[in-house]
């Protein structure tokens, strides 16, 4: 098989496009690398994020199924950070509530996660010790 060398995109389902759009510009101060009426992509160092409304998933995805949005994380997306405390501070400074952390993870890493208005969830870590 040939090398799997790296993550082009992550595409996540959302409810509101325009909503989270905002959110992920406020929040994680990304900028916009295209966007029409059901999506709307930002990159993320060499990858990414693209979110697409709920209901053009199927199209892409199918026959697979498009969970529920009350399904429950079934993923986490992790971003590498010098200083997990730091960026925490400033997320809150933008109005984004922690689901837990920081954490000393016994992994050597320092984390907190938080979710995005659709419930996907976030990580930042950072290596410690």
């Amino acid at each position: 098989m040939p090398a799997l060398r790296s993550l082009g995109a992550i595409t996540m389902f959302v409810e509101d496009v325009a909503a989270s759009k905002e959110w992920y510009q406020r929040a994680l101060e990304l900028t916009v690398l295209f966007e029409d009426e059901q999506s709307v992509a930002f990159r993320l160092d060499n990858t990414i994020i693209n979110l697409l409304q709920i209901d053009e998933a199927p199209h892409l995805i199918g026959p697979a199924r498009v969970a529920a949005s009350d399904a429950g994380a079934r993923a986490q997306l992790t971003i590498w950070v010098d200083d997990t405390d730091e960026v925490c501070a400033a997320l809150a400074e933008r109005g984004v509530a922690l689901v837990n952390g920081p954490l000393d993870r016994p992994w050597g890493q320092r984390t907190a996660c938080f979710a995005d208005p659709d419930g996907h969830l976030w990580e930042v870590a950072q290596t410690i010790g």
